[in-house]
């Protein structure tokens, strides 16, 4: 198992180092001048220049990704004409509209996209899994056809059109809630919840469907084999057969899938966080490449996709823990 878990790891910073160069040369490759960008469309050829040497642009592109490197790991100065600013490894830059520290503009987003994706997985697993195995109990009948069709509108849905309705009916028409609005955990704990309440059912049900699918396929895969037939010679009713021996073949790839989501939300819930104001890492990165902030998008794809492959380890340790087999091989 230690060996298994060396060679993820491994793995995982070759690809973070492959991800850093990717992301650094589309940002190096990218139109427009960051200096002028920096600076401001009023600035003359002078003070354009200024900047460029400032931000180290006259460098080579090999050059500014290793002081790029350096900023991660040991942290960086950068000059701001008059004096010099130290940011703190991991470093990811500052930005050019704020001048503040990307790595502090991601720390201060993350808890809120933190906040809606973790309550959004215990919705999709929760309603995705009692759905999935309801349905491989209930096959064949009514039920499962009727689970079925909701299963195939929910993943049909757009997640911005079924946050769209959910805004509709419970605040607009129904006014059973007020129209969210973000409140920090730290100043409000109840607040943070409730105005969390549908940004976490229009993520979590949207995705909720995929696994329903996937725990039915897997549960239903796994009654048809032998040893299934076997505890049903022996008398076993159907649904301790189904709770106690068919999930368990349904539990490794939902666990795998869910910790690759679990990584994939942190930059992929744009549209929930736009939707219903949350201040989080996907807000951010489209404010960034509205305002053409460079350092800000390449350091939240850096963050986001950082959690994307830990996700990805994550998944496959998760996964050779339910399976020992997997190790083996």
């Amino acid at each position: 198992m230690t060996r298994f878990v060396l060679k993820r790891l491994a793995g995982a910073v070759l690809v973070l180092l492959a991800l850093s160069v990717l992301v650094y040369s589309l940002f190096y490759l990218a139109p427009g001048d960051p200096a002028r960008l920096a600076c401001g469309e009023r600035c003359n050829p002078q003070q354009i220049a200024q900047v460029r040497e400032q931000l180290g642009l006259n460098d080579t592109m090999f050059v500014q990704y290793l002081h790029f490197l350096q900023g991660v790991f040991v942290g960086r100065d950068y000059s701001t004409g008059v004096s010099l600013v130290h940011c703190d490894a991991p470093c990811l830059g500052l930005s050019y509209q704020s001048d503040q520290q990307v790595t502090q503009l991601v720390l201060e987003r993350l808890p809120a996209t933190a906040s809606l994706v973790v309550g959004a997985l215990v919705v999709w697993l929760v309603v995705g899994v009692g759905t999935g195995l309801l349905s491989a109990l209930r096959r064949g009948g009514p039920t499962e056809r009727i689970l079925t069709l909701l299963t195939l509108a929910g993943s049909g849905t757009p997640v911005f059109i079924l946050g769209l309705l959910l805004l509709m009916a419970v605040c607009a028409y129904l006014q059973w809630l007020p129209f969210p609005s973000y409140v920090p955990f730290g100043e409000n704990p109840e607040q943070w919840g409730w105005n969390l309440l549908l940004p976490w059912l229009t993520l979590g049900l949207f995705e909720s469907a995929k696994y329903a699918r996937l725990t039915r396929s897997a549960t239903l895969e796994t009654l048809a084999e032998d040893h299934i037939r076997t505890f049903r010679a022996y008398g076993v009713g159907e649904r301790s057969v189904v709770t106690r021996h068919a999930l368990r073949g349904a539990v490794p790839p939902v666990i795998a899938i869910s910790a690759v989501d679990l990584g994939s939300m942190f930059g992929g819930a744009v549209l929930t966080e736009s939707l219903f104001g949350i201040p989080g890492l996907g807000k951010t990165l489209i404010d960034g490449v509205k305002a053409i902030d460079l350092p800000v998008v390449v350091g939240v794809v850096m963050v986001t996709g950082t959690f994307v492959v830990l996700a990805n380890v994550l998944a496959d340790l998760l996964y050779a823990a339910a399976d020992r087999r997997v190790v083996l091989t």
